[in-house]
């Protein structure tokens, strides 16, 4: 059965400006149920993470200042959003959903977060909309618990994953890969152990030949034990954000070549969602739903 992370507190209402991105963490579980992908029953609600696993990720000073809510207003500005307790509450909760998300992986082959994909947090800061680090957080864990030796990151959100690529910087345990667009966000990006930054506009074609030459290059450096998939949808042609040109199938077929690639090599896959940004919120959906469509089929 897959099985996939969803919280009422994902939804937390935000100040005007930043509510629009949010509305696919609402509408997405009813598009899959509509469609006839999952049930109810497919659905997990996660709880607040315990504060021992993140600051197994993030320094205990920097998650202080966050759950006390004494965040200098610099460092707050740098995340994006006001900082509150029911934001923290949030970002807890997320992190939460994708270790679980995980758990499931483990037993069921793949496991769904509908949140997560939090890649700009570093463990001393947040940045770019990201408070803590899911992907790194639940790396951790898997790895503190020695429920695998290592983890292979895909990160093919728009914007390169600076925090993560950060935090595993001298960590052999895990491989971050990102492929990201040259010119977008951020505009220092760190190094990952795999990086490939696109031109601006790129399209199915190319971006897919590219993709499927790094996956070969991974796996001729590092076997992995699990994978993480943030599978940001933000490379939409009809992104805000995004400059390249992806459609909707290529889309599909970039989300199909990673959960095949899991499959092949018999690697259990957590998927969060990350990013989209297109002006009409349905493409966001429906880009979004092709990967559970692709995990339901491909696992069950």
């Amino acid at each position: 059965m897959l099985k996939i992370s969803f919280s009422s507190v994902y939804n937390h209402p935000l100040p005007k400006g930043h509510r629009f991105p949010m509305l696919k963490y609402e509408l997405l579980p009813g598009q899959l149920i509509h469609e006839g992908i999952v049930d109810e029953e497919n659905f997990f609600e996660p709880v607040p993470l315990d504060e021992k696993w993140i600051m197994n990720t993030h320094t205990p000073e920097y998650w202080h200042k966050l759950k006390n809510l004494t965040l200098s207003k610099p460092e707050i500005r740098a995340t994006g959003f006001p900082l509150t307790e029911a934001l923290v509450n949030r970002e807890t909760t997320i992190a939460n959903g994708s270790i679980q998300a995980a758990l499931f992986a483990l037993q069921y082959g793949i496991g769904m977060n509908i949140a997560g994909g939090t890649h700009h947090a570093f463990a001393d800061r947040g940045e770019g909309f990201c408070l803590l680090n899911d992907l790194a957080i639940t790396s951790n864990y898997l790895i503190e618990n020695k429920l695998v030796n290592n983890v292979l990151i895909v990160d093919l959100d728009v914007h390169q994953g600076n925090g993560t690529a950060s935090i595993f910087e001298e960590n052999p345990q895990v491989f971050t890969f990102s492929m990201h667009g040259e010119k977008n966000y951020p505009m220092r990006k760190t190094t990952s152990d795999l990086d490939y930054a696109l031109a601006d506009g790129i399209g199915d074609v190319e971006y897919l030949r590219i993709l499927e030459k790094q996956l070969d290059k991974i796996v001729t450096d590092f076997t992995p034990e699990f994978i993480i998939y943030q599978s940001g949808v933000d490379v939409l042609e009809s992104d805000k954000l995004g400059r390249l040109g992806m459609t909707l199938s290529g889309v599909r077929q970039r989300d199909s070549m990673v959960l095949n690639f899991g499959k092949s090599l018999g690697v259990p896959i957590m998927c969060c969602m990350g990013g989209g940004y297109s002006s009409q919120v349905s493409k966001i959906v429906d880009a979004h739903t092709q990967v559970y469509r692709i995990a339901q089929d491909l696992y069950f």
